[in-house]
C-alpha cells in the first residue's frame, strides 16, 4: 500500500518535473494555432529544422540554462542527483515496470537509430515533393498572373491609342465637312457664273438684234431713197468701172 502510494507520488512528481523542464510543451499551443488562426497570429517564419537535443530527448536550451549558473557539469549533476534523490527517498521504487521501461526505451532507441534515417529521408522526400508541387503551382499561377498583367498593359496601350484614332476620325470628319462646304461654294459659284453668262448672252443677243434691225432699217431707207434714175446711173457707173479695170488688167 505504501509502495503504491510512493510510486504514484513519484510519477506525479516526475510529470511535474518533466512539464516544467521541457520548454517545447509551453510552445505547443502556439504550434497548434498555426493552422487555425489568422495570419496575424502566425509567426514570421517557421523553423525548417528541429532544435538540438542531447541524449535523444533533452533540449540543448536546458543545458545552456545551467551553463550560466553551474558550469558545464551542472545539468548532468542535476539529473544524476534528481534520480538519486528519487531512488533514495523511495519516491521511485524499482520493480518489474523498471525492467519493462528499460527494455522499451532500449527498443525505442534502437528503432530510432536503425529506422530513423530512412524514415527521415522518406519524410524529407515527401516534404520536398510537396514543396515542389506547391512551388510548381505557385510558378504556374505567377505565370498566369504575369500574362494577365501583360494583356492588361496591352489593352491599356490600345486604349491610349484610342485618342489618336478619335483625333484622326475628327480630322476626317472636319475634312469631309470642309469638302462639302467647298462643293457648295463651287455650286453657288457655278450657278452665279451661269446666271452672269446668261445675262451676258442676253445682252449680246439684244445687241446683235438691235444691230441687225439697225442695218436692215438703214438698208431699207437707203433703198427707198434711191430713185430708178439713180439706180440706172449707178449701174452704168459700175459697168464703166468694170470695163476700166478689165482694160487695165
Amino acid at each position: 500500500m505504501f509502495s503504491r502510494l510512493v510510486l504514484r507520488n513519484g510519477i506525479a512528481v516526475s510529470n511535474v518535473v518533466l512539464r516544467t523542464a521541457v520548454p517545447s510543451v509551453t510552445a505547443a499551443p502556439k504550434v497548434c494555432l498555426l493552422h487555425t488562426s489568422n495570419q496575424r497570429g502566425m509567426p514570421y517564419k517557421l523553423p525548417e529544422y528541429g532544435g538540438k537535443v542531447r541524449m535523444g530527448f533533452i533540449p540543448e536550451e536546458w543545458f545552456q540554462m545551467f551553463y550560466n549558473k553551474t558550469g558545464v557539469t551542472g545539468p548532468y549533476m542535476f539529473g544524476f542527483g534528481l534520480v538519486m534523490y528519487l531512488i533514495n527517498k523511495e519516491i521511485y521504487v524499482f520493480g518489474p515496470e523498471t525492467v519493462h521501461a528499460a527494455v522499451a526505451i532500449g527498443l525505442l532507441v534502437y528503432a530510432v537509430k536503425k529506422f530513423g534515417p530512412s524514415v527521415a529521408a522518406y519524410a524529407d522526400k515527401e516534404r520536398a515533393d510537396d514543396l515542389a508541387r506547391a512551388y510548381s503551382g505557385k510558378n504556374a499561377e505567377l505565370a498566369n498572373l504575369k500574362n494577365a498583367i501583360e494583356e492588361e498593359q496591352k489593352e491599356q496601350w490600345r486604349l491610349e491609342g484610342r485618342s489618336h484614332l478619335f483625333d484622326a476620325k475628327r480630322e476626317n470628319i472636319q475634312m469631309q465637312m470642309e469638302l462639302g462646304y467647298r462643293d457648295r461654294l463651287q455650286q453657288v459659284s457655278d450657278a452665279v457664273k451661269g446666271r452672269l453668262d446668261y445675262q451676258v448672252e442676253l445682252e449680246n443677243l439684244k445687241r446683235r438684234t438691235e444691230q441687225q434691225n439697225m442695218v436692215k432699217w438703214i438698208e431699207d431707207n437707203v433703198l427707198k431713197s434711191i430713185t430708178p434714175q439713180q439706180e440706172t446711173e449707178i449701174l452704168n457707173k459700175c459697168l464703166t468701172d468694170l470695163k476700166t479695170l478689165a482694160k487695165a488688167s
